[in-house]
């Protein structure tokens, strides 16, 4: 059992993180992002120090900003790699909370890793520490607590046995996955431990494509070959499961417009001819236009927040106004698998269904 200080460990776990998906395996976390302060520089700057072979750190000016950028490029990566953010305790640690909400909300990954105060309470207070006189296990770092799929404090070293793999488990999952924080007090980040080997030792974490319920998917058939004005309204989930392609093929064999929110941006080009822009209060008339005539929408339904189910929604517009028809989901077509994975699966067996490869009735063709 190798024996090392928890920040190492932290370290040296980072390091040996891999990720598969459709056979290509990858290192998961591509380096860790730091400004370093009291709370952090004896624990996890020695760690980092000393694994520089293995884990490549970056000196960052503003940890808010950090946090954005890990998130940014773990949606540029399709959520398959991300950056660990490190912090010093107080104003360090408090202002990761806007880029963690950010990251929460739009379910991207990114580690945080702040410094805590004094586990053992022989030092009290620190410098910068938050004192309330109601609370005496509180501190800034419970700030992230709301703002965070996963938090833990890691007050005794055998602590980090199960909250290293829980931590992992989230920022895998694409239906959980968000900003997940690791509180690690000063004291506890520089004290031994004998691990157990399975523990640090090189894991691959597979993002597993679970294939759609196939009397679901001919249903969802059955209904867009009866439609007549149907449209796509193209989500992230189409970007992060690289479902780009088949979503292309899928539109331009029906004539099906495609609109996109905010995060699937880019799931087709801008220039496609079947592409009609942004949707909602923050898109544009063509959108708008055509989601106000068509009499099915097909999009990606994320489910209850405690579901890990993905869905797809078949929504029969009302001929009332966009909060009546937004209201209108006739029919949910579960498919029993985790967010956006399925996706290109979805689009090319929802394809080879009897539905004729014609342009549906109603709309026209936009020209080439």
């Amino acid at each position: 059992m190798p024996r090392t200080t928890v920040a190492q460990a932290v370290v040296t776990w980072l390091a040996n993180q891999h990720v598969e998906r459709d056979g290509h395996r990858q290192r998961f976390f591509e380096g860790v992002f730091g400004i370093f302060g009291h709370g952090i520089v004896a624990g996890m700057g020695e760690a980092l120090e000393a694994a520089q072979d293995s884990v490549r750190y970056y000196q960052t000016r503003n940890e808010q900003a950090m946090v954005h950028t890990a998130a940014a490029f773990a949606k540029q990566s399709r959520r398959l790699r991300t950056f660990a953010c490190t912090t010093s305790i107080g104003p360090g640690a408090t202002n990761l909370v806007t880029g963690a909400a950010n990251a929460t909300v739009n379910r991207l990954p990114v580690l945080l890793l702040p410094g805590d105060r004094f586990a053992t309470r022989r030092v009290k207070p620190v410098l910068q520490q938050l004192e309330r006189p109601e609370a005496g296990d509180l501190s800034v770092n419970d700030a992230l607590r709301p703002v965070s799929r996963y938090f833990d404090r890691i007050e005794r070293p055998e602590m980090l046995i199960d909250a290293l793999p829980a931590a992992m488990r989230v920022l895998t999952s694409p239906a959980e996955t968000g900003a997940v924080t690791l509180a690690l007090p000063q004291d506890v980040q520089a004290e031994a431990w004998d691990w157990p080997e399975e523990l640090l030792a090189p894991r691959t974490w597979v993002i597993a494509r679970p294939r759609p319920d196939a009397s679901l998917l001919a249903r969802a058939a059955e209904r867009i070959a009866a439609s007549q004005r149907p449209m796509i309204v193209a989500g992230g989930g189409v970007i992060y499961s690289d479902a780009g392609a088949a979503l292309d093929a899928f539109a331009r064999r029906f004539g099906i417009p495609v609109a996109e929110t905010q995060s699937g941006k880019g799931a087709l080009p801008w220039d496609h001819p079947f592409q009609v822009g942004a949707l909602g209060s923050a898109g544009g008339t063509a959108a708008n236009s055509i989601a106000r005539d068509a009499d099915l929408v097909i999009r990606e339904h994320p489910g209850p927040r405690h579901d890990r189910s993905q869905h797809l929604a078949v929504v029969t517009p009302e001929r009332t106004d966009h909060r009546e028809r937004s209201r209108a989901a006739s029919t949910i077509f579960p498919m029993i698998c985790g967010k956006v994975s399925p996706y290109a699966g979805f689009w090319r067996s929802l394809r080879i269904r009897s539905m004729p490869a014609v342009m549906l009735p109603h709309w026209s063709l936009p020209p080439t």
